[in-house]
């Protein structure tokens, strides 16, 4: 079977390659082989529905996909693992702070610069309006709208004119000068927007102007600047805004799970004026009586929405406990749903809320957006010939993402294995495997970059292009920072969307966020939209142009000039699996290599699409 290899443009002859569904009952794979190919990666078809990746015995049917678990093994650890979260820092007790003696600290450290105070009510409305705007609160300071109206020490200038920052973005001009006033804030900006200097600037400046805090009588390490966040990537990248702005002779750690405790606890003993965390391991440093928190004064609580949604709610509270009641607190967050709300009400008291677009769900206006409604069984040819037509780019790095772990690892291995450039990270990663991959993909050596949403906050790369969403996620705010990670500091991006019918209860959030961006909706997500999720599919429902399938990305004619020759046409029928070496042959000709397809062990629709992925994805170490 013919085998075209992207990098070399040259198609090889592969032999000795049988399709198959996994290594056990995961069902009938690709080329009929019952599945006992180990290793095989046929599409699974158990009790006559398709599954998916049939890589295992006895494949179990999850979101219309097999994952062949040969157990319950790994269930069972999944709740462990829940189990085990939801106890971290149950005997945590909470301090008597009426108690409590607690030295006195600066929360007002703002010198307000004349020329911001001379602001007129006029400049500030027009400055609001052109950059859509929106405060809440009680004595809302003027902005700064350029770096020298801070007053910033000389040390926080020299290194804003080192980065070559013109001025400040909206949300820090707004920001800045509530928080150096020592305000309680809930500040409300889309992914890119600036967020972390906008907190870690006035963390700089509150803690230069302590006088009262410099010793403790604990003898565990007591930062005075705490940064709560929901994940790994996020920590690092706001330790390196938190490095590059700070105050000389500060110390800062980043504490997060999936890593070793020791070299953390040491970086802990060498001493910790700022503390970037997770939830989690924060929590079981704590409880250890490793690290504690009553000499902390600036809290704040970034990707506050996304924290919620991890279910770090309770670890949250536990270690707000912890920290002085008379505390500043800033919460950052990209949406503001009813729990984020709740949780401002709960610890912030009175708050100066300052919002960035409306407060629906909004998209960054650089990222053009383009959906695609699609079945399940269409989405592995459509990433096919859309990564095609990207890696003939120049500016190609591309971030994938997909629903779960195990289908991250089976699309990367693939991938991998017929030569293309890809890394995958996921919960399940260790640290050093994330980060290798996330510095092949800075670097670009790997320019494609399949990722769960653990990419999708806290993922600071600047170049990324094109964002595809193979799989949509649960709620579509997770969605608007997905696409995110492209058009990023000004910069233009394309985020591709894969949407099926049971995506159905997402759609008029998509429609919305696309019409608020000015983006093209696509009819058939309107149609979508005010029809009912089909319980069964029949031949009736299917497109009547099988070729279809690439009008939502807007490819006319060959994609790739020099893969035309050997892409498969994946057929969107449950009957049918069809191999053109052209998609302007003729129906007689279509259908002849349907039957042909059919006849030779081609397999069903579900199969053909990996065997789109075998065939147009070049293989590395294939032979006759």
């Amino acid at each position: 079977m013919p085998v075209f290899d992207y990098r070399e443009k040259k198609v090889y002859r592969r032999s000795r390659f049988r399709r198959g569904g996994g290594s056990g009952k995961g069902g009938r794979g690709g080329g009929g082989n019952k599945g006992r190919v180990k290793g095989g990666f046929g599409k699974g078809i158990k009790d006559g529905k398709i599954g998916g990746f049939g890589h295992g015995s006895k494949a179990r049917q999850r979101d219309g996909y097999d994952y062949g678990s040969g157990s319950d093994d790994e269930e069972l650890k999944k709740l462990e693992r829940i189990k085990e979260k939801n106890n971290i820092g149950k005997d945590l007790v909470k301090p008597e702070w009426e108690l409590v003696t607690l030295p006195g600290f600066e929360k007002n450290v703002y010198k307000e610069n004349p020329t911001v105070a001379n602001r007129t009510a006029a400049e500030v409305k027009q400055f609001q309006e052109a950059n859509e705007i929106t405060a809440a609160g009680e004595n809302i300071p003027n902005p700064i709208l350029q770096f020298e109206e801070g007053n910033f020490p000389e040390y926080i200038m020299s290194r804003i004119h080192k980065n070559k920052w013109e001025k400040p973005t909206p949300i820090q001009s707004m920001a800045w000068p509530i928080a150096l006033l020592g305000k309680n804030l809930v500040g409300i900006a889309q992914t890119g927007s600036g967020k972390t200097l906008g907190f870690m600037l006035p963390a700089v400046v509150h803690m230069d102007s302590q006088t009262n805090l410099e010793s403790s009588e604990a003898s565990a390490p007591t930062p005075q600047v705490l940064v709560l966040v929901p994940t790994r990537e996020l920590a690092q990248q706001v330790l390196e805004v938190a490095q590059d702005t700070g105050l000389p002779g500060t110390k800062s750690v980043c504490l997060y799970g999936g890593t070793p405790k020791l070299p953390q606890l040491r970086d802990l003993e060498r001493g910790c004026d700022v503390c970037i965390a997770t939830p989690g391991r924060l929590i079981e440093f704590v409880g250890c009586g490793k690290i504690n928190l009553k000499r902390v004064t600036y809290l704040v609580l970034d990707e506050a929405d996304r924290m919620l949604d991890m279910g770090f709610e309770p670890q949250i509270t536990k270690i707000l406990e912890q920290v002085r009641p008379d505390r500043q607190t800033l919460m950052w967050s990209a949406t503001w749903p009813r729990e984020v709300r709740k949780l401002a009400e709960e610890f912030l008291g009175d708050y100066i809320q300052v919002t960035i677009g409306a407060l629906q769900l909004t998209a960054n206006h650089n990222i053009e957006q383009i959906v695609d409604v699609c079945t399940e069984r269409d989405k592995e040819g459509k990433l096919v010939r859309l990564l095609l037509d990207i890696m003939d780019k120049d500016d190609k790095k591309t971030l994938v993402f997909v629903e779960t772990k195990k289908k991250a690892d089976e699309i990367t291995t693939r991938m991998v294995n017929d030569g293309w450039p890809a890394v995958c990270i996921h919960g399940d990663k260790t640290q050093d495997a994330r980060e290798e991959a996330l510095n092949g993909f800075r670097n670009g050596t790997n320019p494609i970059l399949v990722a769960t949403d653990v990419a999708a906050r806290g993922l600071d790369v600047e170049d990324i292009k094109y964002v595809i969403n193979v799989d949509y996620p649960h709620c579509s705010e997770d969605y608007v920072h997905r696409i995110g990670r492209t058009g990023r500091a000004g910069n233009k991006g394309t985020a591709y969307t894969f949407f099926t019918e049971k995506n159905v209860n997402q759609a008029s959030d998509l429609i919305q966020v696309l019409s608020e961006a000015n983006q093209k909706v696509p009819p058939k997500l309107t149609d979508l939209q005010n029809s009912q999720p089909l319980k069964g599919k029949s031949k009736k429902g299917k497109s009547k142009n099988k070729f279809d399938r690439f009008d939502g990305f807007g490819f006319k004619g060959n994609l790739s000039k020099n893969a035309s020759s050997v892409q498969t046409s994946i057929v969107g029928n449950k009957h049918s699996g069809s191999v053109s070496s052209s998609t302007g042959a003729n129906s007689s000709s279509k259908s002849n290599n349907q039957v042909k397809g059919q006849k030779s062990g081609g397999g069903g629709g579900a199969s053909s699409s990996f065997s789109s992925f075998k065939s147009q994805w070049g293989s590395s170490g294939s032979s006759k």
